[in-house]
């Protein structure tokens, strides 16, 4: 694409096959902060002036960011392929997680204790987490799309919040009563889950601006501005 004239409107389906300078980049960051925001953040319950919150809501709903980012800027289809990316990515460090943790400790080697705290996961939490994600991701990236086409490219801001509230509502759905509900108490779960639902999505309003840098640049680097009609948008594939 010709990064020096400005991104030209065009449909997914015409620039199917083609490669992009710098989608790569952004599916290997979007891979790189959904796993680490799992595996560092996930672990720590921190406590700022009194409030405590899992360590990890302040990088996870990055992944959502770039995930708008995706969207936006090379459509449905490769956001679609991301997501995959990220499912196995997930997937396979759970298992990693769970392999690494059973081994038996060498004799002499006293860190088991502290493996266990940090990489030691509850396997219907990692469940719950895996599947909200794949579901959420999927929600946030098909309302961004449909967003972008009703509203002809215009209010990105109301696209990248408006999907989040959708997205980050079907993540919080199904991760914490299918994780929490019968653990803790009903109220308890509900509470946390709307909670943690409107700092993710206040969170993602906040880098609206950063959004908005990114977008435009990859924009006009990669000369497309590309939207998704006649896409088919079944979660289900990922060739683009």
């Amino acid at each position: 694409m010709d990064s020096n004239s400005g991104p030209a409107a065009t449909t997914a389906n015409a620039l199917a096959g083609t490669h992009f300078r710098y989608f790569d980049f952004v599916m290997a960051a979007f891979v790189a902060i959904l796993l680490l925001s799992n595996v560092i953040g996930a672990g720590k319950v921190a406590s700022v002036g009194g409030f405590m919150f899992g360590a990890g809501i302040l990088f996870f709903p990055l992944s959502y960011v770039i995930g708008d980012v995706l969207t936006e800027v090379y459509g449905y289809a490769r956001a679609r392929r991301c997501i995959w990316a990220g499912f196995g990515a997930l997937s396979f460090m759970a298992l990693m997680s769970w392999v690494v943790v059973s081994l038996p400790p060498a004799k002499g080697w006293d860190g088991q204790s502290a493996y266990e705290a940090v990489f030691g996961q509850v396997p219907r939490i990692v469940f719950a987490s895996i599947v909200a994600f794949w579901a959420g991701e999927f929600v946030n990236s098909f309302v961004l799309a449909r967003m972008k086409v009703m509203t002809a490219g215009r209010m990105l801001w109301a696209r990248t919040i408006g999907s989040t509230i959708f997205g980050q509502g079907v993540d919080s759905l199904i991760f914490y009563p299918l994780a929490f509900l019968g653990v803790w108490e009903t109220h308890q779960v509900f509470v946390v889950l709307a909670t943690n639902w409107a700092l993710k999505v206040g969170w993602e309003a906040a880098l609206t601006p950063v959004t908005y840098v990114a977008v435009g640049w990859l924009k006009r680097r990669e000369g497309v501005d590309v939207f998704d009609e006649g896409t088919e948008f079944t979660p289900f594939r990922t060739r683009v």
